[in-house]
């Protein structure tokens, strides 16, 4: 207003000088400039009293918005409210920009996630599988399945996914839902419609702080090879880049619940010590006949059997990162157990019951490292007794050994199984766009054999004993090539991804009858393309 009085006295100012002007000739002209140049002047001197008191105004204002907490690059918003116009400072740290999807709910990120999957399988064999092969269950040459070949297409293995964070107080916090459409389908599933079942894959969450991490529900376990660190977000795995459901053979792994503690006291160092979800599995191990004890143990097809204890693992981590080539070491341990009860030496059925318990236990450790910023090589094992779940269950944790006390009486207590496996290869990007990766990998079971002294004639049971049946696997080994291509991505619409899937697979058993093949051979050929959100 101050400014608009000025610019007004200029104008009369000005008018006056004119009027006075175009007065007669008898005026003294020298007077009246005089007098305007006067003016002219005082009015300058207002203009800058007013320039200097704006100044004041402004700073005492730049003074008041410095107090308000604010951060670095913010940006400034007006939200309309009922009551108010209030002035909003939103970092641009705070807005997602890891995902064009991603949206803000108060102070908590939602970032949704996941792929269209289209896979279609070619196998020389028949195994019944679909998207995940059963690699310990190839048919050999001598059955009609060894005979035909397999083509199969599916959706099933779609995903999608959402990622929760926030943070609160000094607490980092972090949900992660994960599932696919690769449940336990009807008998009929690919008959018309192909109804595939929601499955839960993931569904974890994370508290950290400090060098603190605290992690509870069901995620991958540290057994499952990192990339770096001791984490169990699936982008840290190092789990190659096979399109299999159940991964390929020799990379031990599992999605278990879990409670997991981690401290990573520096950048280099990572220590992780997990309680897990156990399962006492005896897999294709022949049981005793004389004990009716095949519901406390999981053949492959009972949930809810007893377990002693929950099996604990523990895994260290050292990480570098030299000239930008990261060099990852782990090396940890599994504690494991089984339990059963059985009447006691010439008891009913009905007990009293003797309970009897083992335990057992592994070691496993690999390393990746990246010889250039595009070329890295990797690998990874684990070996131990009863660690055979580890393995896509391909091998049993425990077998029963009868115990005869007398002629006529009988106790059994549970033995555990060697078993072990490894894989190593390495893994290319060529270009921007395309990227082969390369392993071999293997899987053993020990024999674990006695006769059934609780049995007629005295069978040889337990797992890879004389007479066993061709599910007693002594070795399982593949060898797979992976190379993908992007034909499209943009960062805000995703990207379309084909994936070639090459690998040959072969399983010896510990027992061959006369005439029979020694090993059953497959190739699988998956041709997958995925439509990845971005």
């Amino acid at each position: 207003m101050k400014s608009i009085r000025t610019f007004c006295l200029l104008v009369l100012a000005s008018g006056m000088a004119l009027g006075q002007a175009n007065q007669p000739s008898n005026s003294n002209t020298n007077d009246d400039l005089k007098s305007l140049k006067d003016a002219i002047a005082a009015q300058q001197k207002q203009i800058a009293a007013q320039q200097q008191q704006l100044e004041t105004l402004q700073k005492r204002l730049d003074e008041k918005l410095s107090a308000t907490p604010r951060v670095e690059n913010a940006t400034l918003t007006t939200t309309n409210t009922a009551a108010s116009n209030v002035a909003v400072v939103q970092s641009d740290t705070e807005k997602p920009k890891s995902s064009p999807l991603s949206f803000r709910i108060g102070g908590t990120e939602f970032k949704p996630g996941g792929f269209v999957d289209f896979t279609n399988i070619f196998r020389t064999t028949n195994t019944g599988s679909a998207v995940s092969t059963g690699f310990n269950a190839i048919p050999f040459s001598n059955t009609p399945q060894g005979q035909l070949t397999e083509f199969r297409s599916s959706a099933q293995y779609s995903r999608f996914s959402m990622d929760i964070s926030g943070k609160y107080g000094e607490n980092n916090v972090n949900g992660y839902i994960e599932a696919d459409f690769n449940g336990n389908d009807a008998a009929n599933v690919f008959l018309t419609t192909n109804p595939h079942t929601l499955r839960l894959r993931l569904f974890y969450l994370r508290v950290s702080r400090g060098i603190w991490e605290v992690a509870a529900g069901q995620g991958y376990g540290l057994e499952t090879p990192n990339k770096v660190g001791v984490s169990l977000v699936p982008s840290t795995l190092d789990t190659t880049l096979s399109t299999d459901g159940n991964i390929a053979v020799g990379v031990p792994f599992g999605r278990i619940a879990q409670f997991r503690v981690i401290a990573k006291p520096s950048d280099h160092f990572a220590w992780a010590l997990s309680v897990d979800n156990p399962q006492q599995f005896t897999g294709a191990a022949t049981l005793p006949k004389g004990f009716a004890i095949a519901n406390q143990a999981d053949g492959a097809t009972t949930a809810g059997v007893p377990n002693l204890i929950p099996d604990i693992l523990t895994k260290f981590a050292y990480d570098t990162n030299p000239s930008g080539k990261n060099i990852h070491v782990e090396l940890g341990g599994v504690l494991t157990s089984a339990q059963i009860a059985v009447p006691q030496p010439g008891a009913p059925t009905s007990g009293p019951f003797t309970k009897n318990s083992v335990l057992g236990g592994g070691v496993m450790g690999g390393f990746n490292a990246s010889l250039t910023r595009k070329f890295r090589v990797l690998a990874y094992g684990m070996y131990g007794d009863g660690i055979g779940r580890y393995f896509n269950g391909f091998g049993a944790q425990f077998a029963v050994v009868p115990i005869a006390v007398s002629p006529t009486t009988f106790t059994a207590e549970p033995s555990m199984i060697h078993s072990g496996g490894g894989y190593g290869g390495f893994e290319w990007q060529v270009g921007a766009k395309n990227q082969i990766g390369a392993y071999y990998g293997g899987q053993y079971t020990g024999r674990n054999a006695f006769p059934d002294v609780t049995a007629a004639g005295t069978p040889i049971i337990g797992y890879g004993g004389i007479g066993s049946a061709n599910s007693n696997n002594r070795a399982i080994q593949e060898g797979w090539l992976v190379i993908g291509h992007t034909l499209w991505k943009d960062p805000q619409y995703g990207a379309v991804v084909v994936y070639s899937d090459s690998n040959y697979t072969t399983r010896a058993p510990w027992f061959v009858a006369a005439g029979s093949p020694k090993n059953a051979h497959m190739f699988q050929q998956r041709i997958d393309l995925k439509y990845v959100l971005p």
